[in-house]
Formats: C-alpha cells, sequence, structure tokens
C-alpha cells in the first residue's frame, strides 16, 4: 500500500525545493526574481510610450511564443481567462446555434452561460468528471463551446480531430490550462483564450484572447441583441477595433504584471520556447504516472490515459477504507492530509477543486520541475499512512 518509511510513520528524507504546486495562481518559473522585473513603466500611465510599447511586445511575443498563425489578432483583456471567455461568448455567440461540451467547473459555467443567461439555441453534451462526453456531436454548421483541458478534472481532449476542416461555425475554445502546454492546432479553433496565471506562472487578472480571421468576421458581420458592457466591446462602427490587438487595453493593466509576463517570456525563450515548455509538462506528468502505477491506493480521475492532462494532475484515492466513507468524510479526509503537507511546507494548495469529487488536484505545468513532483509523490504515501493509522487509532 505504502512505503515502509512511510508506514513506520517516519518523514521522507527529501524534500521538494518548491513545495508550489497550486493550480492558480501558480508557481514562478525557474529562476524568478522580483527585483529581476524592468521597473520603467511603473508609475506611469500604460496608455504612454513606454507602457503602450511593452504591452504591445507582450502581445506579440505571446503569439510568437504559441506559434500563432499569423493572420491571427491577440489582444490583453481584463478578467484572467475567464474575462476573455466571457468577452468572447458574449460578443460573438447568437447568430447559430451552439454545441456545448461540459466535463468539469468551468465547462459547466460556459454552459450555464450560454444556456441560461444568454439564453441561445443550444445542444449540451455533458459528462461527469473523469469522462468527456461525446465529441462527434460537434456540427459544422453550429458554433463550438469548449475547454481544451479541464483544469478541475484533470481531462483534456485528445486531439481535434472531431472538428471540422470546413464549417459555418466558430470554434470557441477555452485554452487556459492547455496553452504554451499541449500542441494544438489552430486550424481547428477561431477563439482561443487563456491566462499568464496558468503555464507561463504570470500574475493572475489578465486574459489573452486569440481571434481567427473568421471570428473577426463575425464581429464585424453580427450584433448581438443584447446590451454589452464596455470591457467586452471589441468593435467600433462596425469593424475590429485594432488598437486593443496592439496593446490599447479597455481598462487599465498592472504594468508589473506585464513585466513579469516579461520575465515568463524570457524564460520559456530560454529553454528552447513551446516545445520545450510542453516537454516540462510531459516529463511532469509521467513522473506522477510512473508513482500511479506503482501505488493501489491512488488513481487518476481521468479514466483513460489518452484523456490525461499533462498540467492538472487529478487523482483519486481507492483505497477501500476511504471509498466507504461519504463524501463529507472523504472531504475531510483528503483536507486533513492536504493540511499535514502544508505544515511539513512540502506541498501547498493541492486539494481537489471545490466542486470535484474529493481528491487531490496538483498542477504539473511548464514551472514545476519533475524532480519536485517525484519527490512529492514519497509524501503523499507518507501523509496517507498518517491518515491510515489515524483511522485505526479512532476504531
Amino acid at each position: 500500500m505504502v512505503t515502509d518509511s512511510s508506514a513506520s510513520g517516519a518523514c521522507p528524507s527529501a524534500r521538494p525545493k518548491s513545495p508550489h504546486f497550486s493550480s492558480g495562481p501558480c508557481k514562478k518559473h525557474p529562476g524568478w526574481s522580483l527585483a529581476a522585473l524592468q521597473t520603467d513603466t511603473l508609475g506611469r500611465s500604460h496608455r504612454a510610450e513606454p507602457g503602450k510599447s511593452r504591452l504591445k511586445q507582450a502581445i506579440d511575443r505571446s503569439h510568437q511564443l504559441l506559434n500563432l498563425p499569423s493572420d491571427w489578432r491577440l489582444a490583453i483583456v481584463a478578467g484572467s481567462d475567464t474575462g476573455a471567455f466571457e468577452m468572447a461568448l458574449w460578443s460573438m455567440l447568437g447568430e447559430r446555434p451552439v454545441d456545448v461540451f461540459a466535463w468539469e467547473s468551468f465547462s459547466g459555467d460556459w454552459a450555464g452561460d450560454i444556456g441560461q443567461h444568454l439564453a441561445l439555441e443550444h445542444n449540451l453534451h455533458r459528462a461527469d468528471y473523469g469522462q468527456l462526453p461525446d465529441l462527434s456531436q460537434a456540427k459544422a454548421d453550429n458554433d463550438t463551446v469548449f475547454v481544451f483541458n479541464g483544469t478541475t478534472s484533470g481531462v483534456r481532449v485528445p486531439n481535434l480531430d472531431w472538428i471540422a476542416d470546413k464549417r459555418e461555425g466558430l470554434v470557441f475554445c477555452d485554452a487556459t490550462s492547455a496553452a504554451y502546454a499541449m500542441p494544438m492546432d489552430f486550424n481547428k479553433l477561431d477563439v482561443v483564450t487563456w491566462s499568464w496565471q496558468k503555464v507561463l506562472g504570470g500574475e493572475a487578472g489578465f486574459g489573452m484572447l486569440a481571434l481567427s480571421p473568421a471570428a473577426v468576421a463575425r464581429l464585424e458581420r453580427y450584433t448581438p441583441a443584447r446590451p454589452l458592457p464596455k470591457l467586452f466591446r471589441m468593435t467600433k462602427k462596425g469593424k475590429i477595433n485594432e488598437a486593443l490587438f496592439a496593446g490599447a487595453t479597455i481598462n487599465t493593466p498592472s504594468m508589473i504584471a506585464v513585466e513579469d509576463l516579461h520575465s515568463a517570456l524570457d524564460w520559456a525563450d530560454s529553454i528552447g520556447g513551446v516545445d520545450a515548455l510542453i516537454a516540462r509538462c510531459d516529463a511532469n506528468q509521467r513522473a506522477v504516472a510512473d508513482w500511479v502505477e506503482r501505488t493501489d491506493w491512488i488513481e487518476w480521475l481521468a479514466e483513460s490515459a489518452e484523456i490525461r492532462s499533462s498540467t492538472a494532475l487529478c487523482l483519486k484515492i481507492v483505497d477501500p477504507a476511504f471509498t466507504a466513507l461519504d463524501t463529507a468524510a472523504q472531504s475531510a479526509a483528503v483536507k486533513s492530509m492536504c493540511s499535514l503537507l502544508a505544515k511539513e511546507g512540502v506541498a501547498f494548495d493541492i486539494n481537489a477543486y471545490r466542486d470535484a469529487p474529493p481528491g487531490l488536484r496538483i498542477w504539473g505545468g511548464a514551472t514545476v520541475d519533475a524532480e519536485d513532483l517525484q519527490c512529492l509523490t514519497a509524501w503523499l504515501d507518507w501523509a496517507f499512512a498518517q491518515w491510515v493509522s489515524s483511522q485505526q487509532a479512532g476504531k
């Protein structure tokens, strides 16, 4: 069940160099230092030339790192990935029916927006945590809304083959924990959003919104029959607001957060770009997968390897003593394990998302080192052994 040292109650001898395994905001990149950030733009208007230039550079560098097609537009917007995706949904949906695919918390939120708040004609394709809905139900004539990687479930789409190359509808992809971590075929997508706080370990609060030419054409052709708040408006007089995609943000951004993004981009460039970022995420998944394979009390929440996330490493406890408990008792057990690990200073913020089944959620994005995850697994065995001992002592 667990290692001898764990069963005896002895703490593992090695500790992760960093205990930061939160799924957002995520660990800063290796070598990060607050003192290393540029400060020339601090205290200056973001519309002054220095600030506007750094914003435009952040857009251009992000565009290049992600290998977005040259004819796609990219903007910095408010409200993290949530703000970026809401901006797209409220500004662009309604021209045609929508196919919505939901299998975890945030994709469920988008389904709620579309069905309840926007009240659009739609087809909802839903699956439980650990599963994917039937992606073949996507229709080329409809708009499609989905998350590439379910941050709260650890379930990702295995590929984009289910999306038609020739289509009338637009494909809206929430890629917040997939961008820079997983290969993405942009020929299959039209609207892609993500945030700085995930794979790049940037500061929270800002989202990025990428639009294909077809998405721009939709914005210029279709005006939804609903009022749009200022933060959601991407057009002026029926044309795309080009300034938004050149660093003129709708609201005032934090320039220190912008400089923090530049630091993350510098690091990503220094290690080999997006391919290196993807490789680090894959190595992190393997580090945990090797442990899961040899450990009988833990299992992946994702039901098959092909849909298993390489960033949101979501796990469930399958030991009979745990599964015999009701949900509230399971949640309490996991909370106690996580508290032990936090008290030891070896893992912070690894409890499952509040709406997910009781379990563990460990961030494996590119800023995390595989060696730290390998080290963490011994501590997970130790924490579980402590819980088992407490259960036995209470009988």
